[in-house]
């Protein structure tokens, strides 16, 4: 069983809800990402979403895109984002670390180049958000040969067809982007998110996670009611942002224990 269906299944008998918060590598600092993944782990996150910086990240709003302009002009690259990884993985054998990205990176350096590259690195899932589903069924074997998860995203505008598709080919969970728009907008409705996701998990075998528009604990727990995990992103690298630089990792973690502790309460 890998690291993500084990978290998942933990969580299932505990009746809990996964809590995957998001974070893009080398903001605001290459020096950063390191200990912030341990103080989230630590800080109760069930899964690290780590976001490879892009120069055209179109599926994010201003806050991830202006995350990753810092990121790539500090010098982060897919190798480093790796080698981070597998620092990582020294001293945190547990908790599953999914790349999120595009699909630029990874053709550089070619798909079975990267696959081979996350898997020795410890990553376990990947998903690519200009990757669609339909075109993607050899790279998710790819991944699946190293015993890596295809993850896709599935939105409010999803078709029947295409969630047949990501049935299909999904391991590890999908996510279910709550919201019509980018990363970090608003105006979440908790009501559509719910009939949204009980259609989903009526036809996909993965759990589904929801994210987008999660902006604290409050939100978070209205949307673990509907989903087996909380995906929150926007809200974490903008109060990372905030920190100073030596506080980065403690203000990461401080401010998911609190989401946690909502979740869990």
């Amino acid at each position: 069983m890998s690291r993500i269906d084990s978290v998942f299944a933990a969580l299932k008998a505990n009746k809990k809800t996964a809590l995957i918060p998001f974070i893009t590598a080398g903001d605001p600092s290459l020096e950063s990402t390191l200990p912030t993944m341990h103080a989230l782990a630590k800080a109760g996150a069930d899964v690290i979403e780590l976001g490879v910086p892009f120069s055209d990240p179109m599926a994010d709003g201003p806050v991830i895109q202006r995350s990753s302009e810092r990121a790539l002009a500090k010098g982060m690259s897919m190798r480093k984002v790796l080698a981070t990884v597998a620092e990582f993985r020294k001293t945190n054998s547990a908790t599953p670390v999914v790349l999120m990205g595009y699909a630029n990176p990874i053709e550089a350096m070619g798909q079975a180049k990267f696959v081979d590259a996350a898997a020795d690195a410890g990553i376990d899932g990947v998903l690519v958000v200009d990757y669609p589903p339909e075109e993607a069924d050899d790279f998710a074997a790819l991944l699946g040969r190293r015993g890596l998860a295809p993850i896709f995203l599935l939105a409010p505008t999803s078709t029947p067809e295409r969630i047949a598709h990501v049935a299909k080919l999904a391991r590890g969970y999908v996510y279910y982007v709550s919201l019509r728009g980018v990363t970090g907008a608003g105006n979440l409705d908790v009501s559509e998110v719910a009939n949204n996701v009980a259609a989903i998990k009526a036809a996909v075998p993965v759990p589904v996670g929801v994210g987008f528009g999660i902006r604290d604990g409050a939100t978070a727990r209205k949307v673990a009611a509907v989903a087996d995990a909380v995906v929150i992103g926007s809200a974490l690298v903008q109060t990372m942002f905030d920190a100073p630089a030596d506080e980065v990792a403690a203000r990461a973690g401080a401010w998911l224990g609190k989401v946690r502790a909502a979740l869990d309460a």
